[in-house]
């Protein structure tokens, strides 16, 4: 039983490990991970390796190719709009079925959250505000009673931080509009709006992210030399 139990224990620290460092782009899209090299470092068995590398690989950070093994999952364009109409859609609901768990603290955390990104809106980072427009998301949802649904978006975010490191490099002019509607959706839950019109104004706040992004796409496309 104490075996079965250090297992998972080594299991979920390598997990926590790799995440970490596909996240953090010290692994980037295509790097190779080696099992037995992560083991060897980790000092562990292969076994805990092989069943975090199989936990990423179902949330989308890790793939596998044939006669190449496991590798960071490549960037492609058309799964990072996906993945970020279908966070639109659980992160929408999310918040919603939060409402009622939703205390002043964490509206006062969003709004502290929000006004960081306001101020860096002179001096653009597009990593650091692309974190913390997480950060934002991630306040308003995280009383979700739903653990599928705030499970699943917590993967859906994890996901988006696999495929771009930042979303704003690539459309830094959706940045203001971005720190007013989320403003917007925080008037709305102070007025006590309903849950339905807070949930497709989350809905849309992602949306029009893909837009800007699909726009930009096609912008470059046209002008490209």
């Amino acid at each position: 039983m104490i075996r079965i139990d250090e297992r998972i224990s080594k299991s979920e620290r390598t997990y926590d490990w790799i995440r970490e460092r596909i996240i953090g782009r010290e692994f980037n899209p295509g790097y190779r991970l080696v099992l037995g090299a992560i083991a060897k470092e980790l000092g562990i068995s292969v076994v805990p390796v092989r069943e975090a590398v199989r936990r990423l690989e179902a949330e989308g950070l890790v793939e596998f190719e044939r006669n190449v093994g496991a590798r960071v999952a490549m960037v492609n364009r058309v799964e990072y709009i996906d993945t970020m109409q279908t966070l639109g859609v659980l992160e929408g609901a999310a918040t919603a079925l939060a409402l009622p768990q939703m205390s002043e603290a964490d509206l006062a955390q969003a709004q502290s959250i929000n006004d960081q990104m306001r101020a860096m809106l002179e001096n653009f980072d597009p990593v650091v505000f692309t974190s913390l427009n997480e950060k934002f998301h991630r306040a308003l949802f995280q009383r979700c009673p739903n653990p599928h649904i705030a499970e699943l978006a917590d993967r859906g975010w994890n996901r988006m931080a696999g495929l771009r490191s930042s979303t704003f490099s690539f459309v830094p002019d959706r940045a203001p509009r971005s720190v007013q509607e989320h403003d917007e959706i925080l008037q709305l839950i102070r007025a006590r709006a309903e849950p339905l019109e807070i949930e497709m104004a989350v809905r849309r706040h992602k949306w029009r992210t893909v837009e800007a992004y699909r726009e930009q796409g096609h912008h470059a496309a046209v002008t490209a030399p």
